[in-house]
């Protein structure tokens, strides 16, 4: 499996990721990786409707897509990844997923989480494994569409001095 493009979204797919990350990346399938959806089948439902025609998408619990990433079967497809927290990112990570980079659409916002941009919000467990990815050489860029200027989420965190600037 070659995931060209693993992204953090609360909202998972909506039009912005179904039409423009999908038709720019050409991908094959696009996963989205989640232990709750893949059991509420209505949001497999919506999900799907927001898929682009003749795209095929698939809903799978986060351990189902470590197996699938372990299948040589899947060795040539191209995927885009889709998880809703930054808690299944890491378990993808620590799974066997290998990426570069990881995309941060919008993470949505709790009575737990500062908001750091217009559309993100972090906790202190996110920003600890947003830590963790950094120090393991994994880009972290916010991005909603591919025609935007990526923004470096590290710098974003060491600029609301939400980092310690030892730790970079």
């Amino acid at each position: 499996m070659q995931v060209q493009l693993f992204r953090i979204d609360s909202r998972l797919l909506h039009g912005q990721v179904a039409t423009n990350w999908a038709r720019v990346l050409k991908i094959d399938r696009i996963i989205v990786a989640s232990d709750q959806v893949a059991q509420d089948e209505i949001r497999k439902t919506l999900i799907r409707q927001a898929s682009p025609p003749g795209l095929k998408t698939n809903i799978v619990p986060i351990q189902k897509l470590i197996r699938i990433n372990q299948d040589k079967r899947f060795d040539g497809m191209k995927v885009l990844l889709l998880v809703e927290t930054v808690q299944d990112a890491l378990r993808l990570l620590l799974g066997g997923i290998v990426v570069p980079q990881i995309n941060i659409g919008s993470l949505s916002f709790d009575n737990s989480k500062q908001m750091i941009s217009e559309t993100i919000a972090v906790s202190e467990q996110d920003v600890q494994i947003f830590q963790w990815m950094h120090q393991r050489g994994i880009k972290l860029e916010v991005r909603k569409v591919s025609s935007d200027s990526p923004k470096d989420l590290w710098k974003i965190l060491t600029d609301k001095k939400m980092i310690q600037s030892n730790l970079t």
